[in-house]
């Protein structure tokens, strides 16, 4: 019996890349269940493809309402989430001096706001001894040229970890 065996996972940003890549592994290591969101319904047929190739995917537990994503079908019953996986992420190359508001707002709301308000409305529905995994980056603690916005985001995720595991 593997660490996964009857577990029930929520994976933000499970359409592509990292998210993609840990429900397959949740569902080879036995997952019960598996949720997967894309922010704002952005890649909702890339999930489709990654729910097909992992049979216990529901592509149900957490709707877009990006930044505010909202939990379905099971507020307020405590104990039904396992492992939460705040992966959803965005970020875009723009120049200091080309950095719009816009730029700035969208990003921070998938990565810090998406992060905060996943894991806040998870809370009250995970078991005892559940984990919560988020996703960062290296340019959150290096910073990347022209990737100014998304650094500072990552490096808040990066924060968000260290204050919430003192909690």
């Amino acid at each position: 019996m593997g660490k996964l065996e009857g577990k029930v996972a929520v994976i933000t940003g499970g359409a592509t890349g990292i998210g993609r890549a840990a429900a397959k592994t949740f569902h080879r290591g036995g997952c019960l269940r598996l949720h997967l969101w894309s922010p704002a319904g952005r890649a909702r047929c890339r999930c489709g493809r990654t729910r097909a190739q992992c049979p216990c995917g529901e592509g149900l537990g957490l709707r877009s309402g990006r930044p505010r994503p909202t939990l379905c079908g099971g507020e307020g019953r405590a104990g039904t989430l396992d492992i939460v996986f705040a992966n959803a992420g965005a970020g875009s190359p723009l120049p200091l001096g080309k950095i719009t508001a816009e730029h700035i707002d969208e990003t921070f709301d998938t990565n810090v706001k998406g992060t905060i308000f996943t894991v806040q409305k998870a809370l009250p529905l995970m078991g005892k001894g559940g984990s919560i995994i988020l996703t960062g980056s290296s340019a959150g603690t290096t910073g990347a040229p022209t990737m100014s916005v998304y650094s500072a985001s990552k490096a808040a995720v990066r924060n968000l970890a260290r204050t919430w595991r003192r909690t």
